[in-house]
C-alpha cells in the first residue's frame, strides 16, 4: 500500500518514493494552452500549491529533461499532445515561504540568502559569462549584494540561463505574497511593497527572456504595483472557473483515496468534515485535511495555520458594528452577503470588507452563490472550520480554555454568582477601550457569543432569535434538556444608575415572553439573566 504523502510537496520525491498522488498533470496541459504570458494562482494555504509548482519544474526544466520524463509515466500528461513541451527550458523555481522578520532588514536578509542558494545552483553557467557577469554573479551567490542587484537577481539569472541554453526562461515563484503578509503584520509594509515591486517587476514585466511566469500565492496584492503594467497577466482566485479543480480535491478523488486506503464506508463523516470549499463552479475537499484524516484514521481538525491569525485579530480590532452583525451571522452558520473584489487593498488598516477577503482567500470562508448587486453570499465550509472558530478564534481572543471551563461549569451547576464572575473577568481583560467608547451592546453581545460558542457540546447558542413577541439578545439551549436553559438580556447603560435597567431588562424578557421558545424545546428549568455594561463595569442580576 502506497504511502500517504504528507508534507511531502516534491513531485520527484512522492513519484519515485510510491506515495501516493492525485494525478494533477493536466494543470500543465491547461497552463500552456492558456494564452497569459504571467499567471498567478490564489489559493488557501496547504490546497496543493507547492506541489503543483514542483511539478510544473520537474516537467519544464531543460536540466535531466530524460530522467524527469519517466516521472510522468502513466499519468494524464503522458497521453496529452502537449507532452513535447517537456524539458524544453530552463526554469528558475524559487520560493518565498518564510520570509518573516520583525524587521524589513531582517527579512530582506532572508531573500538575499535564498537568492544566494539560487545562485549557487546555477555556479556551472560562470563558464560562459564575461568577467563583469562573473563579478556580479559571485557578489550574489556569496550574499554580498546590494539593493539594486537583489531586486533584479531574478532578471539577471534568466539572462544568463538564455545565454547558456539559448533558450528562454520559465519562472516559478510560490507563495509569492508571503513576505507581504508577515510585512504588514509587523509594520513594514510600505518597504517590503517597494521591494517586491521591482524584485518581481523586473523578471516578469519587461524581460526579453521570459517564456513563461507562473506566481502562487493567497491573496492578489492590489497596490503593491507589481502587476499594474503587465499586459498579458491573469490572475486566478477562488471566485474564477478555470483551473478550479486543479488545486485541492474533488469528491471523485476523495473517494478514489479512501476506498484505496478501505475507508470509503467514512466518506459521508469526511465530506461533513473536509468538503463544503468552492472554488469556481466546483465543490472542493481541503487536502491537508483527508491525507492526515487517511493516515490517522481519526475526524478532527488538521488545518490550522496559526500564521494566518493576524488576520482574525485585525477583524476584530478594526471592525465595526455592522461587522460585528456579519461576524455572529457568520458564527450562526447562516450565509451573510459580503463585497469581495479580487484585490485586497493593504494600509494602515484592514475595512471589514477587506477583512472578508482576507479570510475568504485564506479559507476560513467560502463562496455559497452571487448576488445581482454584485455582493457574494459566503459561509463557514465544514465543520473543522467551525472548530477553528470555535477553538483558535477563542484562544486567540481569550487567551486559553480557561475562563471557558469555569463559564461551562458555572452553567451546568447554575452557579450564577461564579458565571457573572467569569463574564465580569471577560470583559475587564478582553475589551479594549476602542470597543467601550461606543454607545451600543452589540461588541458586548459579540464577545459573549463567541464565548458560548466553545460551549457547543453542551449548549446551542442562539443570537437574536424571534422568541414570544420579540427577538431574545442570547439564548443558551441546553444539549440535555434536564439541564437549566438560559436567556440573556445585554444593554449599553445610558444612565447613572444602571441596577434600575437592568431590572427593566429582565423585565423585558418576561415582558416579551422569551422564555417560550425554551419551554417549546423541552427545557424544565428556565434562569433569566440580565446584564448592563459600563464601560469595564458589569452590572447583572437574574430570575428563575
Amino acid at each position: 500500500m502506497k504511502k500517504v504523502p504528507i508534507a511531502v510537496e516534491d513531485f520527484k520525491e512522492i513519484i519515485k518514493q510510491d506515495y501516493y498522488y492525485v494525478d494533477k498533470t493536466k494543470f500543465i496541459e491547461d497552463i500552456l494552452n492558456d494564452g497569459a504570458k504571467v499567471k498567478l494562482f490564489c489559493r488557501p494555504r496547504r490546497f496543493g500549491k507547492t506541489l503543483n509548482m514542483s511539478t510544473l519544474n520537474y516537467f519544464f526544466d531543460i536540466e535531466n529533461k530524460d530522467e524527469n520524463r519517466k516521472l510522468f509515466n502513466g499519468l494524464y500528461i503522458e497521453n496529452s499532445p502537449l507532452i513535447e513541451e517537456q524539458g524544453k527550458y530552463p526554469v528558475i523555481f524559487l520560493s518565498m515561504k518564510g520570509i518573516s522578520s520583525t524587521k524589513f532588514e531582517g527579512a530582506l536578509d532572508k531573500i538575499k540568502d535564498k537568492i544566494s542558494n539560487l545562485y549557487i545552483n546555477y555556479s556551472f553557467l560562470m563558464e560562459v559569462l564575461n568577467e563583469f557577469e562573473i563579478d556580479k554573479f559571485r557578489d550574489i551567490a556569496k550574499g554580498n549584494s546590494n539593493t539594486a542587484q537583489l531586486e533584479s537577481s531574478l532578471l539577471f539569472l534568466s539572462k544568463l540561463l538564455y545565454k547558456y541554453y539559448n533558450q528562454k526562461v520559465v519562472v516559478l515563484i510560490d507563495e509569492y505574497d508571503s513576505p507581504i503578509m508577515s510585512a504588514y503584520e509587523k509594520g513594514y509594509y510600505n518597504e517590503m511593497r517597494d521591494f517586491l515591486k521591482s524584485f518581481y517587476g523586473d523578471v516578469l514585466k519587461t524581460n526579453e527572456y521570459l517564456q513563461m511566469g507562473v506566481l502562487t500565492g493567497i491573496i492578489r496584492v492590489a497596490q503593491a504595483g507589481i502587476f499594474s503594467d503587465l499586459n498579458n497577466f491573469i490572475s486566478y482566485t477562488t471566485l474564477n472557473d478555470e483551473y478550479s479543480q486543479s488545486f485541492g480535491l474533488v469528491e471523485d478523488e476523495v473517494k478514489t483515496m479512501l476506498d484505496y486506503y478501505k475507508i470509503g464506508y467514512e466518506m459521508l463523516e469526511v465530506k461533513k468534515w473536509y468538503d463544503g470549499y468552492s472554488f469556481g463552479k466546483s465543490d472542493i475537499y481541503n487536502p491537508w485535511s483527508i491525507l492526515n484524516f487517511v493516515q490517522f484514521k481519526e475526524l478532527k481538525s488538521y488545518w490550522i495555520n496559526t500564521s494566518s491569525n493576524f488576520m482574525i485579530r485585525e477583524l476584530l480590532e478594526h471592525t465595526g458594528e455592522e461587522g460585528l452583525k456579519t461576524l455572529e451571522r457568520i458564527f450562526n452558520r447562516e450565509k451573510v452577503a459580503v463585497r469581495i473584489t479580487e484585490n485586497v487593498r493593504f494600509g494602515n488598516n484592514l475595512s471589514a470588507s477587506e477583512v472578508w477577503e482576507l479570510m475568504l482567500y485564506s479559507g476560513y470562508l467560502t463562496i455559497n452563490g452571487r448576488l445581482d448587486d454584485g455582493r457574494y453570499l459566503v459561509r463557514i465550509p465544514n465543520i473543522e472550520i467551525m472548530n477553528f472558530f470555535k477553538d483558535e478564534f477563542l484562544t486567540i481572543v481569550f487567551g486559553n480554555y480557561d475562563k471557558v471551563d469555569r463559564l461551562r461549569d458555572a452553567l451546568r451547576d447554575k452557579n450564577i454568582e461564579q458565571l457573572n464572575k467569569s463574564i465580569e473577568e471577560l470583559v475587564l481583560h478582553t475589551m479594549s477601550s476602542h470597543d467601550i467608547t461606543k454607545y451600543y451592546e452589540n461588541p458586548y453581545h459579540m464577545l459573549l457569543l463567541g464565548f458560548f460558542y466553545a460551549l457547543d457540546g453542551y449548549y446551542l447558542p442562539k443570537s437574536n432569535m424571534e422568541a414570544g413577541y420579540g427577538r431574545a439578545d442570547i439564548i443558551l439551549f441546553p444539549r440535555d434538556k434536564t439541564k437549566a436553559g438560559y436567556i440573556l438580556e445585554l444593554k449599553r447603560a445610558y444612565t447613572k444608575k444602571p441596577e434600575k435597567e437592568v431590572e427593566k431588562a429582565l423585565q423585558q424578557i418576561d415582558e416579551n415572553k422569551y422564555y417560550v421558545e425554551l419551554e417549546r424545546y423541552g427545557t424544565k428549568e428556565i434562569i433569566k439573566l440580565g446584564y448592563v455594561f459600563d464601560g469595564k463595569k458589569v452590572i447583572s442580576s437574574y430570575i428563575e
